[in-house]
């Protein structure tokens, strides 16, 4: 539990870096989706333009992108995509963190 608590720690501060969200002490999955529905609703706002390059800067699939977009709720759904791909990351970095302390872990080197 504590690694997951660790992961959504890591989470809100990528988002809060990369995409300016301010986040509230105490944070949650469903705080994290609320403030970053928000934001997409304003990067939508700005234009095609701008929302089209930070989702092929995040390496979100833009067919689904298409598939939600006509959605009454597309800035939620598109917050989802936009927190599991940061999720993703953040997993990846944790095990690559992991993996790299196991290698230089004295007790388990021949």
């Amino acid at each position: 539990m504590e690694q997951g608590i660790e992961l959504l720690q890591n989470t809100a501060m990528a988002l809060h870096g990369e995409w300016g969200i301010q986040m509230p002490d105490l944070i949650s999955e469903e705080t994290i989706l609320k403030l970053l529905t928000l934001r997409m609703a304003d990067i939508i706002a700005q234009g095609p333009g701008t929302f089209y390059q930070l989702m092929y800067r995040l390496d979100i699939s833009e067919k689904k992108l298409r598939e939600i977009s006509a959605a009454d709720d597309a800035p939620a759904r598109i917050a989802r995509l936009v927190y599991d791909r940061q999720l993703e990351k953040m997993r990846s970095r944790l095990q690559h963190r992991q993996s790299r302390s196991d290698a230089t872990d004295p007790d388990l080197t021949w």
